[in-house]
C-alpha cells in the first residue's frame, strides 16, 4: 500500500476522546486562595481594558495610528483573560477537569489566538516607538492610519490562519484512551499531541513554527527596535529631549518585559523547572500582563497623563 494509502487509512479510523482530564496544580496546598487571586486579576483586567478603550473611543485627540495599537491590545488583552481565567476557575475551583474534546479544541484555538496576537501587538508598538524616535520629522508620513490598520489586520489574519491549521492538524490526531490526561491548566497543544497515538509530525512542526513566531520573530524585532532607539537616544545633545524621547518608550518597555521575560525563562529551563512551578509561571504569565497593560499606559504615557489633569485633576483650567 502506498504512503497516500496509508495516510488516508490511518485518518479514516482516527480515534477522539470523549474527554481530556485537566490535571495541573495537584498536590500544591491552599490553590483556593489562587483561584480567588484570578478571579479578582480577572475583574480588574476587564474593568481596567474596558475603561481604556473607552477613553481611547471617546477622546479624539487619541484617534491616532499609536491608540490604534493599544486600542487592539486592549480588546486582545480581554479576550485571552476571558479565554484562560473562567474556564481555569471552573476547571479547577469548581473541579470540572473533564473537558469534552469539543470544548477543548475550541478553547485551545482561543488561547493560542489571542496569546499570538498580544505578542504581535506588542512588537507593532515597538515599530511604533522605533518610526517615533528614530524618523520623528517624517513619524507621521510613515505611520498612518492605514498603514496601522493594515498591520493589524495581517497580524490577526496570520495569527487566526496559523491556529486554524494547528487546530486541523489536532483534529487529525488518534488517542488510544477514552480520557487523556493533560498536565498543564488548560487544554495544552503540547502535551496534548505527544499525547497521540499515530503520526504526530505536523503537530509537532506547528510546535515550533507557533513559538516563532509568537516568541522568536517579535522578540528579535524589539530587541533591534530598542537597538535602534539606543544608538538614536545616544546621538541626541540635550538631556531633556533625550529623557522626553526615553519616557515615550518606558511603559512599552514594561510591557515587553512582563509578557516576554517570564514565558521566555520558562521555555528556556523547561526541563529542569518543577511542573507545577511551571504551570503556575505560564497561568500567571497569561493573567498579569493583561491586567498591568491599561495601568501602565494609563499613568506612564503623557497623552494620558495630560488628559487625566485636564478632565479629573484640573476640570476647570481647559
Amino acid at each position: 500500500m502506498s504512503s497516500a494509502d496509508d495516510y488516508v487509512t490511518e485518518n479514516r479510523n482516527i480515534s477522539i476522546p470523549s474527554y481530556f482530564y485537566i490535571s495541573g496544580f495537584s498536590g500544591i496546598p491552599h490553590m483556593r486562595y489562587y483561584y480567588i487571586f484570578l478571579f479578582f486579576v480577572y475583574i480588574i483586567t476587564a474593568l481596567g481594558n474596558s475603561c481604556l478603550m473607552f477613553v481611547i473611543i471617546m477622546d479624539r485627540n487619541l484617534h491616532t495610528p499609536k491608540y490604534i495599537a493599544v486600542f487592539n491590545l486592549s480588546l486582545t488583552d480581554i479576550s485571552e483573560s476571558t479565554a484562560v481565567i473562567p474556564q481555569l476557575l471552573d476547571t479547577f475551583l469548581f473541579g470540572n477537569q473533564l473537558i469534552p474534546y469539543g470544548l477543548c479544541m475550541s478553547s485551545m484555538f482561543s488561547v493560542l489566538l489571542f496569546l499570538a496576537m498580544q505578542s504581535l501587538t506588542l512588537t507593532i508598538l515597538s515599530f511604533d516607538r522605533l518610526v517615533a524616535i528614530s524618523l520623528p520629522l517624517r513619524y507621521h508620513m510613515i505611520v498612518t492610519h492605514r498603514l496601522m490598520l493594515v498591520i493589524i489586520g495581517a497580524s490577526w489574519t496570520l495569527v487566526l490562519l496559523l491556529t486554524i491549521i494547528g487546530v486541523n492538524f489536532m483534529s487529525r490526531l488518534s488517542f488510544c484512551k477514552f480520557i487523556v490526561t493533560v498536565n498543564s491548566f488548560y487544554c495544552d497543544h503540547g502535551p496534548i499531541y505527544r499525547s497521540a497515538c499515530n503520526n504526530n509530525f505536523l503537530s509537532s512542526v506547528i510546535a515550533s513554527v507557533f513559538p516563532a513566531i509568537i516568541l522568536g520573530f517579535p522578540v528579535a524585532f524589539i530587541i533591534f527596535s530598542y537597538t535602534c532607539i539606543a544608538v538614536t537616544l545616544f546621538k541626541i545633545t540635550t538631556p531633556q529631549d533625550r529623557q522626553r524621547a526615553t519616557k515615550t518608550c518606558s511603559a512599552h518597555l514594561i510591557l515587553v518585559a512582563i509578557f516576554y521575560v517570564p514565558i521566555t525563562f520558562t521555555y528556556a529551563f523547561w526541563p529542569i523547572i518543577n511542573t507545577n512551578t511551571r504551570i503556575i509561571n505560564l497561568s500567571l504569565t497569561s493573567a498579569l500582563p493583561p491586567m498591568l497593560n491599561p495601568i501602565i499606559y494609563t499613568f506612564m504615557t503623557e497623552e494620558f497623563i495630560v488628559l487625566l489633569k485636564q478632565r479629573f485633576i484640573f476640570p476647570s483650567s481647559k
